[in-house]
């Protein structure tokens, strides 16, 4: 009677539990019904309002089973989901997934591993079914926190730990699927979810990272190992996080690293660090690069109170970012990159001075361990700045190049945005030298179509000032950034070491015709350059790498700007040099005094050679062949090799070690150079940078400066302006007995301004550009008087203000205005 009444009442059931309960076998064993699943199914999309009542049942069943421990028939009900899922594409499946996902949060619920790892497969599945509309109500908060949780297993059977995290991150990587393809994909990408998904699928990257930084570089996983480790699952998982973020989410799918990396203390060291800002910068669409290094700039702020090593650990990630991103686009953040770091180098600086004056409340060697862990922040700084600079386009790398020099702090001025004044001498002198080598990095690998393009008026100037600063390692850096600028077809490296070169053709240097940009370039601005070489050797604690670099700025100059008038000037810079070592009014020691001398050398050699001239050749071999027999320290050979030999004084009158002014005009005037200026010696102009360098021999400068028209008394221009003929104009730029005389009138000249009181010399100033004015005035007064007569001399009036007998070969000289 009982079975009677079951199977009435069975058969009084509504179809689709009939069509679900006979899919499952009376032994769990045996499996899924397959002939019973094919009805159901076919029950399913053929009266697809059913499926919200078929899902609930089997929600009821599963939840059943799953709390008597009936897992056989658990299999099969997830089994029977599955294929309803995949079968069924229909409006009216959003009821059947809520039932679904309620019967996989069961699953995941409950304590037993097998059942977690089913919850997931079938959540994995459902995430690659691509819905027909999307759902607005549907939220994934319980999933996200589940799978998070999964990641962080930590069961005791290393096989089941495993299991369960490889479970975690695949439910992570199905949440991210089906969230990002929804339409309503902007919840996944919230903080409370991200700081969930991030960490966790950090933690089981960081594992393997661990393992194989014990074991040596990673090899390459098969297809097999990648589904076994949690590792390369964690990694597929956040690349593909990553590439699915967009402009508005990207900073949500960052920050979380940042903690992540701060509550394991994984900056220091940080090779875990890099590695996963390398996955973020290949991962995410190029076009938002510039947000990474907006927030690694930002963490780097916040942390700027951590350690040394916590902050190198920030700044090499920075590194790592910033060369994959110049590669690609970076957006408005060259500026704010380059501002930051100058910043932090400043506060690097700041900590390294203030460890070193509270020495005395700590031991030596804990300072000097701190000491230390600032420089590798400031080395790191330097080297971000120098990547970052070298691999920006030539147009930023100008701006950056002229940005990074603003920040340079010069003593004396308060204008700078580093400002030095509570550093001292000691801190500003870091900061220049920091900045420099930041430059120099800058400035590396820079070729730049014309010279006026690389080292343009705002840039040169700021550039040159740290050149007449007594630092010697302050000046080798303005150099070697000068060399970089100047260098534009890579011959430096051939001119390496300063030497006696016996043939420049072996080295094969490369050079183009001087383009009309840079003769203008020369014209405008070649005084400075030659100012700073001349005063780059008269500094008492140069050393032989000082000397290198000038050789290698005389040589450089020559191969890429030199035209003729260039070449002349540059002899005339190398005679001004050479009277340096001779005259020797500084008081140089005498291994500098034979460092010029060699250094003039080594430049003539070089010069003779590359303008081709036998006679200028013969001359400047015989003087090194005389100095080689008599005067080898006046060779770079000897002088910067063997310093014990150094000669007790120098004799003025052994003419045949010394390059002779008229001998080279002699050579040189055959071959069609103008040689009249070589006659004037060169004088070096003097700008306020002086006064900013605090150099010792400002007054000497200024002196020469002040009396370049002449070397006599103003009293004697004054009786020399009354006649002009033409003999006299002949006797002007005679050569013969010019030389002593004019080392004599410079001599005396120094010694008058170095005693005459400031007064006294500003009047002499103000009435040499008086004088200056009323002679330019006669001459173009004279150019508009009625023709000469045929004698060749004008004729004027006894009561002409400016009656004399003057000739007309006068306008055939209009450089003697100038010198």
């Amino acid at each position: 009677l009982s079975a009677g009444v079951y199977c009435c009442c069975a058969a009084l059931r509504p179809r689709y539990k009939r069509l679900v309960d006979n899919i499952f076998p009376e032994d769990p064993k045996d499996g899924l019904v397959k002939a019973d699943m094919e009805k159901l199914t076919f029950y399913a999309v053929s009266a697809p309002e059913k499926l919200d009542r078929i899902g609930a049942y089997l929600a009821e069943r599963l939840t059943r089973d799953v709390a008597r421990h009936r897992y056989g028939y658990v299999l099969i009900a997830m089994e029977a989901l599955d294929q309803l899922l995949m079968a069924c594409h229909s409006q009216s499946i959003k009821p059947f997934v809520e039932s679904f996902l309620h019967m996989v949060a069961k699953l995941l619920e409950s304590g037993e591993p097998k059942l977690q790892v089913l919850g997931t497969n079938s959540f994995v599945k459902f995430a690659n079914i691509e819905e027909d509309t999307p759902s607005y109500h549907r939220r994934y908060d319980f999933f996200v926190s589940r799978f998070s949780a999964m990641c962080h297993s930590r069961d005791p059977d290393p096989e089941i730990q495993n299991e369960i995290r490889i479970a975690g991150i695949r439910g992570i990587q199905g949440v991210v699927r089906k969230a990002v393809n929804d339409e309503l994909r902007a919840t996944i990408w919230e903080p409370q979810h991200m700081d969930k998904i991030v960490p966790s699928l950090l933690f089981n990257m960081q594992k393997i990272e661990d393992i194989d930084s014990r074991i040596g570089p990673p090899s390459s996983p098969t297809v097999g190992v990648k589904e076994e480790n949690p590792s390369v699952l964690a990694e597929n998982c956040f690349r593909e996080l990553l590439g699915r973020a967009t402009y508005g989410n990207m900073n949500n799918a960052v920050r979380p690293v940042f903690a992540h990396l701060d509550h394991h203390k994984l900056w220091d060291p940080n090779e875990f660090a890099v590695s996963c800002f390398k996955i973020i910068m290949y991962s995410i669409q190029a076009q938002y690069s510039h947000h990474v290094i907006q927030e690694i700039l930002g963490h780097l702020d916040v942390r700027k109170r951590d350690s040394p090593r916590v902050r190198a650990g920030i700044i090499q990630v920075l590194l790592e970012a910033v060369a994959i991103a110049a590669k690609g686009s970076i957006g408005p953040t060259v500026l704010e990159v380059f501002n930051t770091l100058l910043k932090h180098l400043r506060i690097s600086v700041d900590f390294e001075l203030s460890d070193r004056r509270s020495s005395c409340e700590s031991t030596t060697l804990s300072i000097s361990s701190k000491e230390s862990d600032e420089r590798i922040v400031q080395n790191a700084i330097i080297q971000t700045i120098g990547f970052f600079g070298s691999n920006l386009p030539d147009y930023q790398r100008s701006e950056i190049m002229m940005f990074i020099m603003s920040k340079v702090p010069v003593l004396g001025t308060t204008s700078q945005s580093l400002d030095p004044s509570n550093l001292g001498d000691l801190g500003t002198r870091r900061i220049q030298i920091m900045l420099l080598r930041s430059l120099l990095m800058v400035t590396s690998g820079y070729k730049a179509t014309t010279i006026s393009n690389a080292l343009p008026a705002p840039f040169l100037d700021p550039l040159l000032s740290p050149s007449l600063m007594e630092d010697s390692e302050l000046r080798q850096l303005v150099l070697e950034i000068l060399h970089n600028l100047i260098d534009r077809h890579d011959n430096r490296a051939k001119l390496r070491g300063i030497r006696i070169i016996p043939d420049v053709s072996d080295l094969k240097i490369k050079r183009d015709k001087i383009s009309r940009q840079d003769v203008s370039f020369m014209k405008k601005h070649g005084q400075q350059l030659y100012r700073h070489i001349y005063l780059g050797c008269k500094e008492e604690d140069n050393v032989q790498k000082n000397f290198e670099l000038l050789f290698t700025s005389l040589a450089l100059t020559t191969i890429e700007l030199a035209n003729e008038e260039v070449v002349i000037d540059l002899i005339r810079l190398a005679i001004a040099l050479q009277d340096i070592a001779i005259i020797n009014e500084d008081n140089l020691p005498m291994f500098n005094r034979c460092g010029v001398m060699a250094l003039v050398a080594a430049y003539l050699n070089f010069l003779s050679q590359m303008i081709a001239v036998p006679a200028f050749c013969q001359h400047v071999s015989k003087v090194i062949e005389t100095r080689s027999v008599e005067a080898a320290y006046f060779l770079p050979e000897t002088i910067f090799k063997d310093k014990s030999n150094l000669p007790k004084s120098l004799e003025k009158d052994e003419t045949d070690l010394f390059f002779l002014t008229n001998k080279i005009a002699e050579s040189l005037g055959g071959s069609g150079y103008n040689v009249e200026r070589l006659s004037v010696p060169y004088v070096p102009q003097v700008t306020d940078e002086d006064r900013l360098s605090r150099r010792k021999s400002i007054v000497d400068t200024v002196s020469l400066q002040v009396d370049i028209l002449s070397g006599c008394s103003i009293e004697d221009k004054v009786d020399n302006t009354e006649e002009i003929t033409f003999e006299a104009l002949k006797k002007a730029i005679d050569n013969n007995g010019l030389e002593e005389q004019e080392k004599e009138k410079r001599r005396l000249v120094i010694e008058k301004f170095q005693k005459a009181p400031f007064e006294e010399i500003a009047a002499q100033c103000e009435t040499k550009a008086n004088l200056l004015h009323d002679r330019l005035a006669q001459i173009l007064e004279l150019t508009i008087r009625p023709p000469p007569s045929p004698s060749g001399t004008m004729t004027m009036t006894a009561g002409h203000p400016h009656y004399h007998s003057v000739p007309v070969y006068e306008m055939k000289f209009p450089d003697l205005c100038v010198y």
